[in-house]
């Protein structure tokens, strides 16, 4: 009997995105040559071709607009900041991510590198569970005008700026009236980024399915603050009453410089990311691996 021809990839048209290191260039390479031999047309992010050696990725360098536009999927090779950086740029694309660890902890690229080509090539056999990540929609309103609009997959951040001095912000919520406070700050995150910039301060852990957001005070002047969740169909508004210095981060990429009086509007986008997830991947495990849960006290897992 002749044999059997190869299985279409579930994802024909691959991009891959790298953390532009040695370490990360060697893996490109490599997982270049599966997709490739896998039937998959491969493209390869502008500035990540620039890793490679000169003229190693055969001038395929796509902007991630082309890649929004042209690829089924994307693959991400470094830690959470790269993959935070490529879910913003292809968030409105709604092109699926997958992420291979090359980084430290690694929250969001689940594939641990010793395991990359057996976990690709079960995701390009169809072996995978797609998961969409609700995406926070910023807005920084100055009177009436708009001065900055983006989103976010982590956090939005208000906090004091170079001044170490509090701020005075007011929080409603859907136009309720929640708290006036004096803090460093407030993070606003999505169940994503509850196990990020929040977490260091103390809130809550969402499971990505949660429909809510975690609100954290940045060192409140009162004992009484704690973090909340609120349902992600909220509306919340933070008008900064009061501050020497102060500015708003969003995932630590865009950064705004705020006035008294200036509010932010945030809310769920109507994008989502969506990370694709090799067989056996699991929420739980993953926590339990990264945050040493049960090691501490010397346990083993549950089998």
């Amino acid at each position: 009997m002749p044999p059997k021809p190869p299985l279409r990839p579930a994802f024909r048209r691959v991009a891959l995105v790298g953390k532009p290191t040695p370490e990360v260039a060697h893996s490109l390479r490599a997982l270049r040559e599966l997709l490739r031999a896998r039937g998959c047309e491969v493209r390869i992010e502008k500035e990540t071709e620039a890793s490679l050696e000169p003229g190693g990725a055969g001038g395929e360098g796509a902007t991630f607009d082309e890649i929004g536009r042209d690829c089924d999927l994307a693959i991400v090779l470094g830690g959470d900041g790269t993959m935070l950086a490529a879910a913003r740029k292809l968030a409105r694309h709604r092109v699926p991510l997958a992420g291979v660890n090359q980084g430290r902890l690694g929250f969001m690229t689940d594939i641990a590198l010793s395991q990359m080509s057996e976990a690709v090539s079960a995701i390009l056999e169809g072996r995978h569970v797609i998961e969409e990540r609700a995406l926070l929609e910023a807005e920084i309103l100055r009177g009436k005008e708009a001065v900055l609009r983006t989103v976010a997959l982590n956090e939005a951040v208000l906090t004091k700026g170079s001044q170490a001095r509090l701020i005075e912000f007011k929080l409603t919520i859907n136009g309720e009236y929640v708290y006036r406070l004096r803090a460093d700050g407030v993070i606003i995150a999505t169940p994503t980024g509850s196990t990020a910039y929040a977490l260091s301060a103390q809130g809550p852990i969402l499971q990505p399915t949660v429909p809510a957001f975690a609100l954290v005070p940045l060192n409140p002047h009162v004992l009484s603050a704690r973090p909340i969740s609120v349902s992600d169909s909220s509306v919340i508004e933070i008008e900064l009453l009061r501050a020497v210095d102060a500015r708003a981060h969003f995932d630590g990429f865009a950064l705004t410089d705020l006035h008294e009086r200036d509010r932010l509007l945030l809310r769920r986008s109507a994008d989502a990311i969506r990370f694709v997830h090799p067989p056996g991947y699991s929420y739980f495990t993953m926590l339990r691996e990264k945050l040493r849960w049960s090691n501490a006290v010397g346990t083993k897992p549950e089998e």
